[in-house]
C-alpha cells in the first residue's frame, strides 16, 4: 500500500527581496504557493496535476517527496506524516541533474552506494534499470555522449533502481522536443505497467495529462487548490496499442480540461503583471522554517 493523503496543505514562502523584509521578521510579506490542498492519490494510481504556471503544482510534489514542510495540514503516505525524504519516494525533476563525471551505469547506481549496496549487486540493478528505459549498449557513456531524452531515461532509471513505492515526477519531459516527448510518455506508460508504482506527474500539458492519466486534478492560479478531479475514460491499453489521441474519447476529454484549465491560465497571467503583495491573502501568517538538506559534494567515482 502506498497512498497519498493532503489534508488541508498551506504553503507560503517569504518574500526576500521585498524593501520592508529583514532576516527574521515575522511582518514581512508572504508569497502564497498552496491555499488548503486536500487530495488523495490512491495505490497504484497514475495521477496527472496539471494547472498555470506558478499555482503551485511543484511546490505540492515538494511537500509529498519531503523536501519541505507545510506550514498548515498534513501529508500522509499510508497513515503515517511525512516527516522528511525517504527511500520510499524517489523524484524525477525537470532537468536529468547526471553527475558529468559519471557513466550511465555509475550515475544510476549512485544512490546504491549511499545504500552501502555491494558493488555487483549494484551493477546488476543499474543495467536491469537501463534496459528497462531502453538503454542497454550505453551504459558506459557519459552524460555528454547522450541526448536529451537519452539523459532523461537514466535519471528515471536512476529513481527506479532504489525500488521506490512512489514515483515523483515534476514535468520531466518538458525540455525535450515534441516527437521525443511522445516517446517518453509511451515507455513511461510501460515502465509504470511493468512496476507498478504509484505516480505523481506534474505538467502543463493537457495532452500529455489525458494520455498518462488515471485521474487528472486541475489546480487553480495561486494560491493553489484543487479546482476540480476527472476520470480519464481512455482503457490505458488502448493508449498504447492505436493513435489515442486522434480518438473522440480523447478529444472530448482534452476539451473538457481546458474549459476548465482556461479560466485559471488567464488569472495566472494577471497575477503575473500585479505585485505579489496584491495577490496576497489578508489573513497572512508566520510559516515554519523548512529544513536545510545537503548534498554532498565529493561524489566522484574512484
Amino acid at each position: 500500500m502506498n497512498n497519498i493523503e493532503a489534508i488541508n496543505v498551506k504553503k507560503t514562502f517569504k518574500i526576500r527581496n521585498a524593501k520592508t523584509s529583514n532576516k527574521g521578521d515575522a511582518s514581512a510579506p508572504k508569497f502564497y504557493a498552496l491555499d488548503g490542498v486536500n487530495l488523495n492519490i490512491q495505490a497504484g494510481e497514475f495521477f496527472v496535476i496539471l494547472g498555470p504556471s506558478g499555482c503551485g503544482k511543484s511546490t505540492f510534489l515538494d511537500l509529498i517527496g519531503g523536501l519541505t514542510e507545510p506550514d498548515e495540514g498534513e501529508i500522509l503516505i499510508d497513515g503515517k506524516p511525512v516527516e522528511g525524504p525517504g527511500l520510499d519516494r524517489a523524484i524525477v525533476f525537470q532537468q536529468p541533474a547526471l553527475f558529468p563525471w559519471r557513466t550511465a551505469l555509475n550515475n544510476v547506481s549512485f544512490l546504491l552506494e549511499a545504500k552501502k549496496v555491494e558493488k555487483n549487486s549494484r551493477e546488476e540493478i543499474a543495467r536491469k534499470y537501463l534496459s528497462l528505459v531502453g538503454l542497454t549498449g550505453f551504459e558506459d557513456r557519459f552524460p555528454y555522449e547522450l541526448s536529451g531524452g537519452m539523459k532523461q531515461r537514466v535519471a528515471i532509471a536512476r529513481a527506479l533502481a532504489i525500488n521506490p513505492e512512489i514515483l515523483l515526477m515534476d514535468e520531466p519531459f518538458a525540455a525535450l522536443d515534441a516527437q521525443t516527448r511522445e516517446v517518453m510518455q509511451i515507455d513511461l506508460l510501460k515502465i509504470r505497467d511493468q512496476t507498478q508504482k504509484t505516480v505523481l506527474f506534474i505538467t502543463h500539458s493537457i495532452d500529455e495529462a489525458v494520455f498518462l492519466a488515471d485521474r487528472v486534478a486541475v489546480m487553480t492560479a495561486r494560491p493553489g487548490v484543487i479546482k476540480t478531479i476527472i476520470d480519464i475514460p481512455i482503457p490505458r491499453k488502448s493508449r498504447l496499442s492505436n493513435d489515442v489521441r486522434i480518438t473522440r474519447e480523447f478529444i472530448e476529454t482534452r476539451h473538457k480540461l481546458w474549459e476548465l484549465l482556461k479560466e485559471e491560465v488567464v488569472k495566472a497571467q494577471k497575477y503575473s503583471k500585479s505585485s505579489i503583495e496584491d495577490c496576497t491573502p489578508a489573513d497572512s501568517r508566520s510559516i515554519k522554517k523548512a529544513p536545510v538538506l545537503s548534498i554532498p559534494l565529493d561524489t566522484r567515482s574512484e
